[in-house]
């Protein structure tokens, strides 16, 4: 058995550190399998905020929770925003900030869309700030990147700058990558103190 694909291994780390009745974000909505993951996991006492700038996007992830969810009663509340991520600090509510357990992000581009809307440096690094600010103590935040399309490797590349220069007084700072496939998506986490 081999290790964990980067997608499963970001799960994996959120699954650790959320339980039912917390607050999580999926900053990229893409097919919905992170919000899904995390309506699941949060329960029906949680909060799911979910961002995307495809209206597309948002609408597969509504179809996907829909088509999956069994007992939806059972899901957390999901907020489908249309609304880039580095907006997210004022489309969450001012009660939840400094409360979010967990915020998921899956950069590139929609599958099965155009290829050319793609998740841009500067937007997912105002994005990144945000966050931070919003996650709680003990809050985990993961960041999937896909050095592989164009412009992926230079998001990529700022991603992983901008997570090495956090302090470590603020955050504990991991990347986790195949080095021997220099293309291939990679993960990024971080735990706030």
């Amino acid at each position: 058995m081999g290790f964990h694909f980067v997608i499963s291994q970001a799960q994996h780390w959120v699954k650790e550190r959320i339980g039912a009745g917390d607050i999580a974000v999926d900053a990229t909505a893409g097919n919905g399998s992170d919000t899904l993951f995390l309506a699941g996991l949060l329960g029906a006492k949680g909060t799911v905020y979910v961002f995307d700038i495809q209206a597309e996007a948002l609408a597969q992830t509504q179809t996907r929770l829909q088509a999956t969810a069994s007992k939806p009663d059972q899901l957390a509340n999901v907020n489908l925003l249309l609304a880039g991520h580095e907006h997210m600090a004022s489309h969450i509510a001012a009660e939840h900030h400094g409360q979010i357990a967990a915020i998921m992000f899956n950069l590139g581009f929609l599958p099965g869309a155009a290829s050319t809307i793609i998740t841009q440096t500067s937007t997912t690094l105002a994005a990144l700030e945000a966050a931070l600010l919003l996650l709680r103590s003990g809050g985990i935040l993961t960041v999937v990147v896909y050095p592989g399309h164009e412009g992926g490797q230079a998001e990529a590349a700022a991603v992983e700058s901008w997570a090495s220069n956090v302090p470590p007084s603020l955050a504990q700072a991991i990347v986790y990558r195949f080095p021997q496939k220099a293309a291939a998506p990679y993960l990024i986490g971080l735990i706030k103190k």
